[in-house]
């Protein structure tokens, strides 16, 4: 397996996502370097064996040095950073990436970011897009686990400037990690899905739980409601980012959901039983491909 002779992993980024590719990548024997802001993240990384090394974002000479080292060592670079700052990160150090590497990413929006980190890069090393569907309401590395990719989904995202070989590489990666099912969307396509897939949910889940004000609501509620806003407990910096790096797919899933929702309603003030059935019947039909799609 190729993936065992890129023994040297940098992950610029250690959260949750980071944090959980780590300890995996670590379990098949790579070298497991990152880059973090935080002492104090790279700190427990270290202390618990996630990572090997490490280095903080701090300017001091001795801590440039060592983050220049680990990324002229990198056999491959994981971009576990939010859109903006994955950019950004691509500029201030593409001076430093080793010749012909692969650098891949986990952000949740792509078409904003993969042609810019394409140009930025040239032909200096490759940027094959990658998009982990998993996660927890919890962020930081301490909640990390490699265990949320079982059962989950991967999105290999390629552009025409991508070579068979990264597509290949970067789809091996999402399989060692232990997802269930890797796919291959364009960054339009990946876009499109996403915002009805995931960012539209995430609004739903915020207004359920901001469209009525009682703070007893936990003593009344039900599986159903706690279902239905468990990802209401949400990272307000990452997520207005991608809702807004995201827009204009967004804004038409929700207005079609808008719709649809309106129309519900409209069903329900009419009394209209035999077409709310159909609609429910309809949505069990749909949503039962999701059981039968588990391993």
């Amino acid at each position: 397996m190729e993936w065992i002779n890129k023994q040297n992993v940098l992950i610029v980024g250690l959260g949750l996502i980071g944090g959980s590719y780590a300890r995996a990548l670590k379990r098949i024997g790579c070298r497991v370097t990152a880059l973090d802001r935080s002492e104090k993240t790279l700190g427990f990384a270290l202390e618990n064996g996630i990572i090997d090394d490490g280095a903080t974002s701090v300017t001091d000479s001795e801590n440039k040095d060592k983050t220049i080292r680990l990324i002229n060592e990198a056999d491959c670079i994981i971009l576990a950073l939010y859109p903006n700052a994955a950019i950004e990160w691509i500029k201030d150090n593409v001076g430093n990436i080793k010749e012909g590497i692969m650098i891949t990413d986990v952000t949740g929006v792509k078409s904003c970011i993969v042609y810019e980190i394409q140009k930025i890069l040239q032909d200096k090393a490759e940027f094959i897009a990658a998009h982990p569907m998993a996660g927890k309401e919890t962020s930081g590395v301490e909640y990390s686990d490699d265990r949320i990719f079982r059962d989950a989904n991967y999105i290999v995202v390629p552009t025409d400037r991508n070579t068979e070989e990264a597509i290949c590489w970067c789809e091996n990666l999402g399989q060692i990690l232990g997802f269930n099912k890797v796919s291959v969307l364009s960054p339009e396509e990946h876009d499109e899905m996403i915002a009805y897939v995931s960012q539209l949910t995430h609004c739903i889940a915020v207004s359920l739980m901001t469209c009525k004000d009682n703070e007893h609501l936990k003593d009344y509620t039900g599986d159903s409601f706690r279902d239905l806003t468990r990802i209401a407990r949400i990272n307000e910096n990452m997520w207005s980012e991608l809702f807004h790096m995201n827009k204009e797919p967004l804004l038409k899933e929700m207005n079609l959901f808008i719709d649809e929702l309106t129309e519900l309603r409209d069903l329900i003030e009419a009394d209209d039983t035999e077409a709310i059935k159909a609609k429910m019947r309809l949505s069990t039909e749909r949503r039962a491909k999701f059981n039968s799609s588990k391993r």
